[in-house]
């Protein structure tokens, strides 16, 4: 058999490959047949392999899901720490695969460190799901064991990463190169149909179903869990089927140490009387062989092109931290159905299986015929323009949103707004102020808050309001950065008001909040399905907001006494706030009026659909069209070595992210077109690169350097006499 043809084609089709380079030394024992799927080319070992990246993938992708608003609404973080975390948990599941690689090719072989790492990945999982339980520990208790648990995930998820594809291409034998390649295919689906189902199915557990008292987080992770620990037992259960290839070393440590040497070399070798050589790796020259030189200038040349593209992955991956946090300021209603705001996530790996053999058997061959040489990088590049263009649709997405949000008051300022709940119409004047100038109406909804300049933190207000002719004068006080409701009423003939504190910003998660004004001379009591929601006291007597869930609210009991009417508030949509007077009417029956304090989110999810359609356009064209690219231009034995720098750009470009998020807090919608300037420059600088890239296939530029072989080897006789003459 020929191993260097074997290994070859193998690594030639793999997505990320064991690194050996040298078959190992000695006979080897003829491979055992594999046993086949219903008699065709295709090992039963690989069923095992399909179904196990499914599971990961639905634990990784459902677990990552919901991480953002578990941050944000469990342990109670803010925006940026909860972008921060999302982002350095994303980034350190992009460096660990090399861990997994070191120990796969130079330790424990693919098979043992798919094994033990999920194991890690499972108590990973199983520690993150304990501590979302509301009942486990204190908040500190839940940090400790959220942190630990997403560590122990990304080690798991990253270092079996690059060893699961390589693990079912060894299953094939040679001759099966065209059912190999077809493997890949099905593996590659398993991954999109693992994210697919997960990003959309986990949102519903976390939002939709109760558990604790709140979102269901603990079940959003458990869920996961129990997808990875079939996965594991999955996988274990075809090891009786599997064909495992020993260890052979591992490259990247050799490239690691060739560069090494080559720098140092050089160094040492400053004299202007020792010869130049035609390439700063040609110093490696004395120690290393020029194949293994010449695949490192292959490599180099590659890893040269990465350097700007971890700005577009920066953008791509906010899809789960910065959308999501835009989703759950829209309003999600589609008829009777609500979409949950990190549901929205499911767009990109559907529409991904969507435009795959769009783009292949459409756009690319249609591009072709009108004679445009649409050459990889200028895919690549016209992927980030894509993305950049998607930022730009959310920014102005996040302008449309912020028009309708609550009013920011910063020192010494507060906002103020009048309710008249008289039987008459009122002027409202506050001393040193010209606010409110127009008569207001009884039960008149307000227009929007007024602001009012404030000369200290805390300033006394004097009101004068004139009633029917007569004038009041009353007292209140203002604290800054507040905002606040004026309620004007009549009690035993007698003008009244009060001043009452709002609520500051929107409901959170896309619920609504309600409080109670009692202009009933007894108090009542509300009950909103079998529980009892609020006591409010009697003449004029307000309770505290209390949230609830988005819905029509047509059958709320109000008790007053032995008695209880059915109060009607209709819908209390998502993200507002409301005040619902209770008062008599005519037919001595309690009838309420509802106010919005704070609006209802009025831009709609659906709006995020157009970036979904362009950031996943572009990484079609980006990430597909990269790999294939990178892997094209660099002998088998290294594709190893580039999937892993494919795989830090990634990280690279999540830890941007957390440095802006911690570095430069700005509005949402100013950050949103930071990142699309960034990437259009990236773009630009990404385009003269590939102007001047020459490409080349690993054949011919091996056969021309081994041309050069006897050049340098003169060269390096030439410096050792040198360096003995001096």
């Amino acid at each position: 058999m020929d191993l260097s043809g074997r290994k070859e084609s193998k690594e030639t089709l793999f997505t990320f490959i064991s690194a050996g380079d040298n078959p190992s030394m000695g006979v080897c024992p003829p491979e055992k047949k594999s046993r086949k799927i219903c008699g065709t080319n295709y090992p039963l070992s690989i069923a095992f392999i399909v179904v196990n990246e499914f599971c990961e993938r639905f634990s990784y992708y459902g677990m990552k899901a919901v991480l953002t608003l578990y941050f944000l609404y469990f342990l109670h973080w803010d925006e940026n720490t909860s972008t921060s975390v999302y982002h350095a948990f994303s980034s350190l599941c992009y460096f660990t695969p090399v861990i997994g690689a070191v120990m796969a090719d130079s330790w424990l072989g693919k098979y043992k460190t798919i094994i033990y790492l999920s194991v890690v990945y499972v108590i990973g999982h199983v520690i993150k799901s304990v501590g979302a339980i509301p009942s486990v520990g204190n908040h500190i208790v839940h940090v400790v064991l959220s942190m630990t648990g997403l560590t122990l995930i990304a080690l798991g998820t990253g270092g079996i990463k690059p060893c699961v594809a390589a693990f079912g291409g060894d299953q094939f034998e040679e001759e099966h190169a065209q059912e190999r390649s077809k493997f890949f295919s099905v593996f590659y689906l398993s991954i999109n149909a693992g994210s697919l189902i997960s990003t959309f199915l986990t949102p519903v557990l976390r939002g939709d179903v109760e558990c604790f008292g709140g979102d269901c987080y603990s079940l959003a992770f458990g869920v996961p869990a129990a997808l990875m620990v079939i996965a594991l037992i999955v996988f274990i259960a075809g090891n009786g089927l599997y064909k495992k290839t020993p260890q052979e070393g591992n490259i990247l440590l050799e490239i690691c140490k060739c560069i090494g040497f080559a720098v140092t070399n050089r160094i040492k070798n400053r004299s202007r009387h020792i010869p130049k050589r035609e390439h700063w790796l040609d110093w490696a020259s004395e120690k290393y062989s020029n194949q293994l030189i010449t695949e490192v200038k292959m490599v180099t040349r590659v890893l040269f092109l990465f350097i700007p593209l971890p700005m577009f992955w920066a953008l791509f991956d906010q899809q789960g931290s910065r959308w999501t946090l835009q989703a759950t300021k829209m309003n999600a209603a589609f008829g009777g159905f609500i979409l949950q705001p990190d549901q929205m996530q499911f767009l990109n790996p559907l529409l991904i299986l969507v435009f795959i053999p769009v783009f292949d058997f459409g756009l690319y061959p249609l591009v072709n015929l009108c004679k445009f040489n649409f050459t990889p990088i200028k895919k690549m590049a016209t992927g980030m323009i894509l993305a950049g263009l998607a930022f730009a649709v959310a920014a102005v997405v996040e302008v449309k949103i912020e028009e309708n949000a609550v009013p920011k008051a910063v020192s010494k300022e507060s906002y103020i707004q009048v309710l008249n709940l008289a039987d008459s119409d009122i002027e409202v004047a506050i001393q040193d102020y010209d606010l409110f100038r127009q008569p207001i109406k009884p039960f008149q909804d307000p227009d929007a808050y007024t602001k009012l300049i404030m000369r200290d933190a805390q300033q006394n207000l004097h009101l004068k309001i004139q009633y029917q002719g007569s004038s009041f004068m009353f007292n209140s006080t203002a604290h800054e950065k507040s905002l606040y409701s004026l309620i004007v009423y009549k009690v035993e003939g007698s003008l009244r008001s009060h001043l009452i504190k709002d609520m500051g910003e929107k409901p959170s998660e896309g619920r609504s909040a309600v409080r109670f004004i009692n202009s009933l001379d007894l108090d009542v009591n509300i009950t909103l399905g079998n529980e009892d929601f609020v006591s409010v006291n009697k003449s004029y007597g307000v309770s505290s907001y209390r949230t609830l869930a988005r819905g029509r609210y047509n059958n709320v009991k109000c008790r007053v006494r032995a008695e209880e009417f059915i109060l009607h508030l209709g819908l209390l949509d998502f993200g507002a706030a409301y005040t619902v007077v209770i008062t008599n009417t005519s037919t001595k029956s309690p009838q309420a009026w509802k106010t919005e304090d704070i609006s209802a989110n009025n831009v709609h999810i659906s709006w995020q659909i157009p970036q979904y359609l362009l950031i996943s356009a572009g990484e079609v064209m980006f990430s597909v069209t990269g790999i294939a690219f990178s892997y094209s231009q660099a002998p088998a034995s290294m594709k190893s070595v580039l999937q892993a720098g494919w795989l830090l750009t990634v990280a690279f470009g999540n830890m941007i992210v957390l440095v802006v998020a911690q570095a430069a807090p700005m509005e949402q919608w100013l950050e949103f077109v930071l990142f699309a300037v960034l990437l259009f420059i990236v773009f630009v600088i990404f385009s003269i690169m590939g102007y001047f890239y020459t490409s080349m296939e690993p054949e011919e530029l091996l056969a021309r350097e081994n041309q050069q072989g006897t050049s340098n080897s003169n060269n390096m006789i030439v410096l050792v006499t040198k360096k003995a003459e001096l």
